[in-house]
């Protein structure tokens, strides 16, 4: 997602807010709910790095409002990052080497997860998050090669991603992760269009998505509110993911959460209050490319 994270040497007493501002304040309150994820006995992955952003950082913040969706967050954060991990790995391990992080943010998939040898990472977001992260992973060493490119993905960013020596002929694994919602339609559309324009044949995509069917839900409504009212609101919403994306290329296809036992285990608490959870709100997507596009 867009962030603006300030770069600075100075003490975290005189930086009282970090500079963070609209979407790019959700980056903290995301990762103290990886940290605090991280902590659990139980828990869907693990984030050591977590803590030291949290550290370095002068307010985590926490999501806006207080809603039905609001409380089962941190449950459906643990759960997507765990899909997503699982996918991103399969990918590499089926000999996608070459994995692109759209809008990576404060990711540290390239550290925390078992990549097969060769595989390397793209994380692409503004030059700010990049000077705010490399200085808490400074003498952190990645499991995968790491590769920082520096971009806005609202504008072009494809040649920065060649120049840092992507190569669109080799099949890769995309993930657009907490991203997709916060742009508008037409940014979605180029942003997605350059993406395809880059994949060989059997390259893969991780996606996360608002289903727009349910958008003025009970569930979903005051979680939608409370963004605007915060300055972050989501306005791309997507109703029929399989056809969407079909017409751009990827045969994709909506996880079901409910046929993955670790989903089914989190979520369990929450199912009985709130039926149907699994797809009242976000959808996950994955999509493959495959020869001619179709």
């Amino acid at each position: 997602m867009p962030m603006y994270l300030p770069h600075d040497d100075t003490t975290r007493e005189a930086r009282p807010a970090d500079g963070l501002d609209g979407v790019s304040g959700t980056a903290l309150w995301t990762v103290r709910m990886r940290a605090q994820e991280s902590e659990r006995g139980d828990a869907l992955f693990h984030d050591p790095l977590a803590a030291a952003f949290l550290a370095s950082a002068a307010a985590a913040g926490a999501p806006p409002g207080s809603g039905l969706l609001q409380q089962v967050l941190p449950d459906w954060l643990a759960v997507r990052t765990r899909f997503f991990d699982d996918h991103l790995l399969g990918a590499a391990r089926a000999g996608n080497r070459q994995v692109v992080l759209l809008g990576a943010g404060l990711d540290t998939r390239a550290y925390r997860l078992d990549w097969p040898d060769g595989t390397e990472v793209f994380e692409l977001d503004l030059p700010a998050v990049h000077a705010f992260k490399e200085r808490i992973v400074a003498g952190h060493t990645p499991a995968a090669r790491r590769t920082p490119v520096a971009a806005d993905l609202q504008d072009d960013w494809r040649d920065a991603l060649l120049a840092a020596g992507f190569d669109p002929a080799r099949p890769t694994a995309w993930l657009c992760e907490g991203l997709l919602f916060y742009l508008a339609p037409e940014a979605v559309d180029r942003l997605v269009a350059a993406a395809g324009e880059l994949s060989a044949p059997g390259s893969t995509l991780g996606a996360e998505c608002l289903n727009a069917d349910t958008a003025d839900s009970p569930f979903v409504r005051p979680w939608l509110e409370a963004l605007a009212g915060s300055g972050t609101p989501w306005v791309w919403h997507l109703a029929d993911p399989e056809g969407w994306w079909g017409e751009r290329g990827w045969r994709a296809e909506v996880a079901d959460l409910l046929a993955l036992p670790y989903a089914v285990q989190r979520f369990a608490p929450h199912l009985a209050a709130y039926p149907g959870l699994e797809t009242q709100s976000m959808i996950l997507v994955t999509a493959a490319r495959p020869a001619g596009g179709r």
